[in-house]
């Protein structure tokens, strides 16, 4: 697979697309509600470290595709992610609820451990393990505080 990963720059580019369509239609959409500074230090640490992995791969830090048709199964499995997260948007575009806060932040973590797991990248495993669970934490917070 080399240090560029073209799939992975696929993924980040596909599930930027609703964040960004969403961020231009709703102002303040994204607002944080809750306000934890070492949790949301970490969440961004972690994204940005996930974006970056998944399309850079720091030579000695991974294995890349360890069984017979990984690459298959690494394209199947993220499409399917990245259609759920990308339906969802879609279905839940004005919806403010738990279930889209969590469906918005289970998908792409999964998604990032997943490839991580799928490559035997070690970094991108680090900051999948970083993100997912503050990502969870800020959105659920965050949704349980706009819905009261």
């Amino acid at each position: 697979m080399g240090w560029f990963n073209i799939y992975g720059l696929i993924i980040i580019a596909v599930i930027m697309i609703p964040n960004i369509v969403f961020a231009i239609k709703i102002q303040n959409g994204f607002e944080n509600l809750w306000h934890n500074k070492i949790v949301e230090t970490l969440e961004q640490i972690g994204r940005f470290g996930c974006f970056g992995l998944m399309i850079f791969n720091i030579p000695y830090t991974y294995i890349g595709f360890w069984f017979d048709n990984a690459l298959a199964v690494y394209i199947i499995v993220c499409t399917v992610l990245v259609t759920a997260y990308c339906l969802v948007w879609v279905i839940f575009f004005r919806k403010n609820c738990l279930f889209r806060a969590v469906a918005l932040s289970v998908i792409p973590s999964v998604l990032f451990l997943f490839c991580a797991v799928m490559l035997l990248n070690v970094p991108l495993i680090i900051m999948s393990l970083i993100f997912a669970p503050c990502h969870i934490l800020i959105s659920v917070k965050n949704a349980d505080l706009k819905l009261k």
